[in-house]
């Protein structure tokens, strides 16, 4: 019981001190997990972290998991993982509380209406930057524009745009295009 109790407490610390993400988790998982506690190797928090990276979820909350089920098994895995998700539930319901005396108030809608716009700009940006990364060739911009209008025109299913986006990806890259010599070859 002690061991679980450990677990809950290292990744409440974690999940409470780390803000910005997975990637500024790093270095804190490393220092608790490999150097002060040594339940894990180096490498093994790597890829705990790859893996959770690659599997739905958030990546702290996917690798506490690894690691208390590594230490505990499924109860380990349990408590890590409400440990890493604690301090994020007591501060949302936190500012839930907050949000809910002044929802009322003209000032904070007016202020709230400056965010939800800044919000809309930082997806734009962050669905452009990606668009410049992932739109690379006349096939992946046709993949986009047909899910783009199965989101927008049916009720066809989120993860069955994916799935179809995945599979049209894999067919084009097999039979429709072909390799030139030189760069593309060498990867």
């Amino acid at each position: 019981m002690r061991l679980l109790f450990e677990l809950y407490w290292t990744f409440f610390k974690i999940g409470g001190l780390t803000f910005g993400g997975g990637l500024t988790m790093l270095p804190m998982l490393e220092y608790e997990l490999v150097e002060k506690r040594h339940w894990v190797e180096s490498d093994e928090i790597l890829d705990y972290y790859a893996i959770g990276q690659c599997t739905p979820g958030i990546i702290a909350v996917n690798t506490a998991t690894f690691v208390g089920h590594k230490k505990k098994g499924i109860a380990g895995g349990i408590f890590a993982t409400l440990g890493m998700i604690s301090p994020s539930i007591i501060i949302i319901t936190v500012v839930a509380a907050f949000l809910k005396n002044y929802m009322d108030n003209v000032w904070f809608q007016h202020a709230m209406m400056g965010v939800r716009g800044i919000v809309c700009a930082l997806m734009m940006n962050t669905v452009i930057n990606l668009a410049k990364k992932s739109l690379i060739n006349i096939p992946s911009c046709i993949i986009a524009c047909v899910a783009l209008l199965l989101a927008l025109l049916t009720s066809f299913p989120t993860v069955g745009i994916v799935i179809l986006a995945g599979i049209a990806g894999l067919l084009l890259d097999k039979f429709g295009t072909k390799k030139e010599g030189g760069a593309d070859n060498d990867k």
